[in-house]
């Protein structure tokens, strides 16, 4: 069962009603009770916009929310919607005006572009949807111009990739030589997880070879790496910002005969690295609770319908996942 922790992240042993509510000053309440009764011809429609559902980890999301949706199904309608790739920007865009057009009343929404969905999702809220922005944070000088505030419901993306990049340079020590693969530059979790994964290097005191991205997709990870491991013959490390691109790494790696010789960390805790990190083919990924996280949007927007207002970031929980949590 879906719980919250005293700060506002997951936990476990608290009931789902205990949810912790972002006040107009930032600070936090217990809010417990009943959920929101809403009519009972009326029903509220909730739409939750993902990204792309050839990763792992949204398939999780989805699976999560839908589970959560049914076993709720007499409070409200669902729908849930991602996209084909990584990159498909115009996915999201059309399924937000859709789900403005077909009159929905909560999108709970995990941008794939914290700028360029600031626009849709504005017209959203001006039309009197509410509006739970998930997993990455809409940007916040491009909201401020918008003239919206949106509460974000989420992880610390660069404490989580700064846990999987000190456990990297733990592994090496100083002087390890290491390659970083980024996210989609656009997205917020992206920009997070580098300075994360920027910040262990520098603890570690390890050294950067290279940082490029592959757009979280696997595919472009492994040609990525293919590269990397053709222009540098002395790489000891790699840092993934999501499992998708890990998978990629570990493909290469395996190609040229190094897995296991070379550490790799990722992001997300999608079943497909499990067995990677007990093989000591990669070294440790970051669990961030994707499918919980919808649930607790799906929570916030039902609860802002009834009148509740939040603001600031309600942080999720992350944690580091080694073979020893498996």
């Amino acid at each position: 069962m879906t719980s919250f922790s005293s700060d506002g992240r997951i936990a476990s042993g608290i009931s789902r009603r205990q949810l912790l509510l972002a006040g107009a000053a930032g600070s936090l309440v217990v809010v417990s009770g009943v959920a929101p009764v809403f009519a009972a011809d009326k029903k509220p429609k909730v739409g939750l916009v993902m990204k792309s559902l050839a990763n792992e980890f949204f398939k999780q999301m989805q699976a999560g929310a839908e589970k959560y949706a049914e076993e709720n199904k007499d409070k409200f309608d669902f729908k849930a919607v991602g996209m084909k790739d990584e990159r498909d920007f115009a996915a999201q865009v059309d399924a937000v005006e859709n789900f403005v057009t077909q009159k929905y009343d909560i999108i709970v929404v995990a941008p794939a572009d914290s700028k360029a969905m600031v626009t849709p999702l504005t017209k959203a809220v001006k039309a009197g949807v509410a509006v739970i922005n998930i997993d990455v944070e809409l940007d916040q000088e491009t909201k401020k111009k918008a003239g919206i505030d949106l509460a974000f419901f989420g992880p610390d993306n660069r404490e989580g990739a700064r846990l999987a990049g000190d456990a990297l340079a733990k592994a090496l020590g100083e002087g390890g030589k290491v390659v970083i693969l980024e996210g989609n530059p656009e997205a917020d979790n992206a920009q997070q997880r580098k300075k994360g994964f920027d910040d262990a290097v520098a603890a570690g005191k390890l050294q950067l070879l290279d940082s490029k991205t592959a757009h979280w997709e696997t595919e472009e990870a492994n040609t990525l790496m293919t590269n990397f491991l053709t222009k540098y013959n002395d790489i000891q490390g790699v840092m993934a910002a999501n499992d998708s691109m890990a998978l990629g790494v570990v493909k290469a790696l395996d190609s040229a005969g190094l897995s296991g010789k070379i550490k790799v960390v990722g992001f997300d805790n999608i079943p497909a690295v499990q067995p990677l990190i007990k093989a000591d083919k990669m070294l440790a990924t970051v669990e961030q609770y994707g499918a919980q996280m919808a649930a607790m949007g799906i929570e916030y927007g039902l609860r802002q319908m009834a009148g509740e207002t939040f603001t600031g970031w309600v942080k999720t929980d992350i944690k580091l996942i080694t073979a020893a949590d498996l």
